[in-house]
């Protein structure tokens, strides 16, 4: 279930609506950052209250917007104390991420080989992002992790993908260098 808050007049919309339609994906992605920035410390982003409520046992995602002309969406991530995701990727699809409360803690990862169903991974990088910072992930730099790291205070995150984000990949440890994928389906909360 979706809480669909935004509609096509809002600015953030017609932001992401004109480079979506017209940038690379590297200036689009890089704009879309500079917007969610400046939006998010200027208090212009009204999200519903439900998105401050955490979900028992796993981060809650919430669909805000997406768009049936242009395949993008918008979804809030609430993170409740030290919940994250295992090491995962995106399908294939950029992501803007801003950090709307709290902090939360991205650590990036390259592929460094693969063996059938079984592949390695190097850590490239930790980032602390508080509120009003935001980030991107263009593939094929994008598996990451994304965690909570207080425990005592939520966490919110505003995420736009190219396209509607119903399905990735997730790597769980077999061994200290090698991960075992597994393609899991994405709902909603």
């Amino acid at each position: 279930m979706g809480c669909q808050t935004f509609d096509a007049s809002h600015p953030l919309i017609k932001a992401i609506d004109g480079c979506v339609d017209s940038a690379s994906d590297e200036i689009c992605t890089a704009s879309l950052r500079k917007t969610l920035c400046r939006m998010i410390r200027n208090g212009e982003l009204d999200l519903p209250s439900e998105v401050y409520q955490p979900v028992e046992g796993h981060y809650a995602r919430r669909e805000l917007f997406s768009s049936d002309r242009l395949g993008y969406s918008m979804i809030a991530m609430t993170w409740g104390p030290n919940q994250g995701t295992p090491i995962h990727d995106h399908s294939g699809m950029w992501c803007v991420e801003g950090v709307i409360a709290g902090n939360i803690e991205v650590t990036q990862y390259e592929m460094t080989g693969c063996s059938g169903e079984r592949f390695r991974f190097e850590e490239r990088g930790c980032i602390q992002a508080g509120q009003g910072s935001a980030g991107s992930l263009i593939p094929p730099h994008e598996y990451h992790t994304i965690a909570n790291p207080s425990d005592r205070e939520i966490a919110v995150s505003l995420h736009i993908y190219k396209g509607e984000m119903t399905r990735c990949a997730v790597f769980h440890p077999e061994s200290d260098t090698w991960f075992r994928r597994e393609w899991r389906e994405l709902g909603l909360d």
